[in-house]
């Protein structure tokens, strides 16, 4: 869901063989291209993973060649690296504000976009860009 003032537009999509947190991911991503212009935007989001990535862990991984640190126990390889990077780079010209809300609860965008999710996967379908509501 895009909002800018009294305008709200939706978009929705889907991905095969995708996973739960690359979808997350890619919301993000195809919200941050629709926007025209280097804006202030506050993105909200139930998905940890998102969030935490951008505040707590980018800059490590950036700083370490976008691999997670030595410490990190297992493989160092960056899952959905492509995506991270591609995010960061949208990210860029813009002034983000990240604001975490509970999936699943009493939050009115949240449960729209679920729907829209959860519909876009089961149906395999897209908006194919920006729905002006």
């Amino acid at each position: 869901m895009l909002r800018f003032g009294d305008h709200m537009s939706e978009m929705f999509g889907c991905e095969a063989e995708s996973t739960n947190n690359r979808m997350e991911l890619r919301a993000v991503i195809e919200g941050l291209k629709a926007l025209r212009e280097p804006c202030e935007v506050t993105i909200r989001t139930d998905s940890q993973y998102v969030q935490r990535g951008i505040e707590e862990w980018l800059a490590t991984w950036k700083a370490a060649g976008w691999r997670k640190s030595k410490s990190s126990s297992g493989s160092r390889t960056l899952l959905n690296q492509d995506l991270w990077i591609q995010l960061d780079k949208l990210l860029a010209p813009h002034t983000a504000h990240w604001q975490w809300v509970k999936g699943h609860a009493d939050d009115a965008d949240n449960r729209r976009c679920d729907f829209l999710a959860n519909r876009a996967a089961r149906e395999q379908i897209a908006s194919n860009g920006i729905i002006r509501l």
